[in-house]
């Protein structure tokens, strides 16, 4: 556990940190077929290829790392808290029983170790990372600042990821679908026309755009819907009268540009002398 996200829950939940001192605590052997998923389980999919590696691993080296349990319920069966890969793989590698720590934990600690253990491995996506924060803030009473403060992250970088989920449907497929990023995502919410942050989606996957190429998209997909200035609309139609050509002035937060359309090299040349006043 990295030492910051370990300070901080222990400060949220006292205690908590002992459950994930495996190497020091005793384990039991568990029949793998006792041991069901954890219902808090934040991450929705898990890619076959690791497991199957994993497997291999573990068929030739064992597992070196226990699983955390919560004890049995009336029905005998385990429920998982940490360590669904290495469950599902040795599962895959015909192990029957698997090394694990039985800890009696709460709903909120559970949910919580199997968050810590997800972030760690990086196994999230934004969009299930977002969920994860909602559920905690809302099932448990967390506030972001408290959950800021315990998984080491500032409270702005915990609502931008949830405000990931007032995106739509579509976008947040293609986050978790890995078709773009995290910051893709941000950027098309800077965007409210869902029509519109469809269409960028699509030019942004299909031009294979960087986060900075998105963030430049949005911007001018933003700026199209404003209202010119009034003094750059004055100056387009004097130009153009006096260049007898399109002419396009923007300008903004004390910049600007001037964009003169010629629909040849005659035409070019022509404005140009204009200008040069030849």
């Amino acid at each position: 556990m990295r030492k910051a996200l370990g300070k901080g829950f222990e400060a949220l939940i006292p205690g908590i940190g002992s459950a994930l001192k495996s190497q020091a605590e005793g384990t039991a052997k568990i029949p793998t077929n006792k041991i069901k998923p954890n219902r808090y389980q934040p991450r929705e999919n898990l890619d076959e290829t690791t497991i199957t590696e994993l497997a291999d691993s573990i068929s030739e080296h064992g597992v070196v790392q226990p699983v955390i349990v919560l004890p049995a319920d009336g029905e005998g069966l385990y429920e998982l808290v940490a360590g669904e890969r290495r469950w599902r793989a040795s599962i895959k590698a015909g192990l029957n029983e698997i090394p694990a720590i039985i800890k009696p934990l709460s709903d909120q600690e559970s949910f919580i170790l199997s968050l810590i253990e997800n972030l760690q491995r990086k196994d999230l996506n934004a969009i299930e990372e977002a969920v994860a924060y909602k559920r905690l803030t809302l099932e448990f009473n967390l506030k972001q600042e408290e959950l800021a403060r315990a998984l080491g992250k500032t409270r702005s970088t915990i609502a931008n990821t949830m405000r990931l989920l007032a995106l739509p449907e579509n976008i947040q497929r293609a986050v978790i679908e890995g078709k773009i990023s995290e910051g893709h995502a941000r950027a098309l919410s800077s965007i409210e026309d869902p029509g519109k942050q469809s269409v960028l989606l699509e030019q942004i996957i299909k031009q294979h755009l960087t986060v900075r190429d998105a963030e430049k998209l949005t911007k001018r997909a933003k700026n199209k819907g404003k209202p010119k200035d009034p003094d750059a609309v004055v100056a387009e139609e004097e130009l153009q009268r006096a260049l007898g050509t399109k002419v396009d002035v923007s300008y903004r937060g004390g910049k600007g540009r001037i964009t003169i359309s010629c629909c040849s090299l005659d035409d070019l040349n022509r404005v140009i002398d204009l200008i040069l006043k030849k």
